[in-house]
């Protein structure tokens, strides 16, 4: 687990430094660097089941708006077909920068619930 927290403390960081020139970085930059902040936490052993409901919440929240937004994940399966994700990194189309968006919010939620899991069978779960 050490090298698993250790690559997504990175990974969640520079996730976050891509958000700078997006049209809202003042949502992504934040859900990143809690990610992150929660694998450094993991990596020093320290699991607060508050600090981990408290984000899946507002990411499972966040992913479902995103699933069914009128240019979302479903409008994207469904009105265009699955199209491509990665034809080039400006999303000129909104369902694929909410697309990119839902998967990026799949990618914290399944980490976190990794180290949740972990953490939490180990018994070394901390109030906060």
């Amino acid at each position: 687990m050490r090298i698993f927290n250790i690559a997504f403390i990175f990974i969640f960081i520079f996730f976050a430094a891509l958000q700078y020139n997006d049209p809202d970085p003042y949502v992504w930059m934040p859900i990143y660097l809690y990610a992150a902040f929660l694998c450094y936490r993991a990596l020093q052993h320290r699991y607060s089941k508050p600090l981990y409901i408290i984000g899946l919440v507002v990411y499972v929240g966040y992913g479902v708006g995103l699933f069914f937004d009128k240019v979302g994940v479903l409008d994207w399966m469904k009105e265009h077909h699955s199209e491509s994700l990665v034809q080039s990194m400006e999303a000129s189309k909104p369902w694929i920068e909410e697309t990119r968006e839902f998967f990026g919010l799949v990618i914290v939620i399944v980490v976190l619930l990794i180290n949740m899991f972990v953490g939490f069978k180990k018994n070394k779960v901390a109030n906060l």
